[in-house]
């Protein structure tokens, strides 16, 4: 070829630009999220354990190839991370700049960082972020499909132009080993570098080239990502706070959630969304939330309402002037005697009572007509059970014991345990809500299971005062032999019985046999309505 360099300082002058190119291409990333060893563990580990992110990066890769599959793991670290940095796009490999487009609009959207606040260092949270948020970046990826095959093309174009750099370094290379002593390369060599530099002056051109049309077609596509950003993280912000709100109606603490293996967090999480435990999240988080203010206001030992002065020992309510007497020697010793004969002129109140120490039980009805719906489309049994749910939890900040005891007809029951002592395992919770016996009611079967567990406590622990709450929406009766020992049985163990009616006002009359079973009546009509049982948090 005329006008190649003969020398080999001259072929190594024309080929030095492309030696440096070749000896300082950046190594580049294929995921924008900045993640450490540990992140990717996380990343790695979840991925084994859900189902659901495994089929939903084998539909993505099998359309969209190896982009998608990156895209996923940038949407998990940056729902994973507390903090997730982005690499500069100059980081990236041309093939994933959309990518780093999609993953950048998703971050800098406001329900993004909502939705860390729940999912930050939760890999179970991210997981199911990522997973709300698949329809959207289906479209995503099919939106920007164009500019992506662009992205792909100027990566190819960039390697081939790295490749061809290669190539020049290699030519020269052999022509190096060619070389006569005073550094003379034989035309043959010298011409195959010329060609080298000419190809990779082309491969150069094409590749600049087609980065001009990649970043062209990104910016084409740059407000669809963004509207589709939007879209994506609201719907993710949105599944991971409704999944945090239905946890907290049914009291799983966010630790308990942390340590629970992702299978059977899954499987809890599955069961909950469905059928009618995700129908009563809304009541039981509204019971919850009452009895958490009634317990608030509550004073253990409260006196109530002063509505006079009356006769007693009770030290805690003397009026002033009998107290004035301690300080007369003289009148001490009158003082000491009326003390002696309860005949201390105290305060006089009537409300609140002091609270219970023995065990909590709540005698939830379980027949058929339970099932029937009032205002709002709320069962008699939900209200029954978020109020029995709601008083586990008044049990447990009480340090009491909580038993659930679902009746339906004579013989019919189950009862399920709580001790103080031991966490309240929320599948037991769960299986307590969702058992449904059927059948007619009885009330001497549960109050009869009632009065022989307090009784036990009473023989293991000496402990008195529980506190049975019966709920029930039908009226039957007793026998007169069955009313003597529930009768006898109160007065040795000191128990209290507090009765709700549902949607039965003959059950609540003056005159019913729950009236005279229970110290403490009330009717309820509308379900709805969490406040109409918020004084039973005040005196449990």
């Amino acid at each position: 070829m005329d006008g190649t360099p003969r020398t080999l300082d001259e072929l190594a002058s024309r080929t030095g630009r492309w030696l440096g190119l070749s000896a300082a291409a950046p190594g580049l990333h294929t995921t924008a999220v900045v993640a450490d060893r540990f992140d990717r563990i996380a990343w790695r580990d979840t991925y084994e354990q859900s189902a659901g992110l495994r089929e939903l990066a084998e539909e993505l890769t099998g359309h969209h190839g190896g982009a998608a599959a990156d895209l996923l793991t940038d949407v998990f670290l940056a729902a994973y991370k507390t903090a997730p940095r982005l690499r500069e796009a100059a980081e990236m490999d041309p093939s994933r700049l959309v990518c780093h487009g999609i993953i950048t609009a998703l971050t800098r959207e406001r329900a993004y960082a909502e939705l860390r606040r729940e999912t930050a260092g939760d890999p179970y949270a991210a997981a199911m972020a990522v997973l709300a948020q698949a329809a959207a970046v289906r479209r995503l990826l099919a939106g920007s499909q164009d500019a992506r095959d662009r992205a792909e093309q100027a990566g190819r174009a960039r390697q081939d132009a790295a490749d061809a750099a290669d190539a020049v370094g290699e030519a020269l290379d052999r022509a190096a080993e060619t070389a006569a002593a005073d550094g003379t390369v034989p035309a043959p060599a010298a011409d195959a570098v010329q060609r080298a530099v000419e190809a990779a002056e082309a491969a150069a051109r094409r590749a600049a080239q087609d980065a001009g049309n990649a970043a062209r077609a990104l910016a084409a596509a740059s407000p669809g990502i963004r509207a589709g950003a939007g879209s994506a993280a609201a719907r993710g912000a949105a599944a991971v706070r409704q999944e945090a709100t239905l946890m907290r109606a049914w009291g799983v603490a966010p630790g308990e959630l942390e340590r629970m293996p992702f299978d059977r967090r899954a499987r809890l999480a599955e069961r909950l969304r469905t059928g009618r435990l995700a129908e009563w999240a809304e009541l039981i988080g509204r019971f919850r939330q009452m009895a958490g203010g009634e317990r608030a206001r509550k004073v253990e030992n409260a006196t109530g309402e002063l509505v006079g002065v009356t006769l007693g020992d009770d030290l805690s309510r003397v009026i002033p002037s009998e107290l004035a007497h301690l300080g007369l020697p003289e009148l001490r010793a009158v003082f000491a005697t009326r003390y002696a004969a309860g005949e201390l002129m105290l305060y006089d109140s009537q409300g609140e009572q002091a609270t219970g120490r023995g065990a909590v039980i709540a005698c939830v009805d379980t027949s058929h007509s339970m099932y029937m719906s009032g205002p709002g489309g709320v069962t008699r049994e939900a209200w029954a059970k978020a109020c029995a749910l709601a008083l586990l939890d008044q049990a447990r900040q009480a340090r009491r014991d909580f038993v659930g005891i679902l009746f339906s007809a004579a013989g019919k029951i189950r009862v399920f345990r709580f001790p103080a002592g031991r966490e309240a395992a929320i599948h037991d919770v769960l299986d307590f809500a969702e058992t449904f016996l059927g059948g007619g009611t009885s009330y001497q079967t549960p109050l009869t299971a009632a009065g022989e567990l307090l009784a036990e406590e009473f023989d293991d622990a000496a402990r008195m005062r529980g506190d049975i709450v019966m709920i029930t929406d039908d009226e039957c009766g007793v026998t007169e032999e069955w009313m003597r020992s529930w009768n006898e049985a109160k007065h040795r163990l000191g128990f209290r019985v507090f009765g709700v009616a549902i949607g039965a006002p003959r059950a609540a009359a003056a005159d019913s046999v729950l009236d005279a079973l229970c110290d403490n009546l009330r009717s309820i009509d509308d379900l709805t309505d969490v406040h109409a049982a918020a004084d039973l948090f005040r005196v449990i």
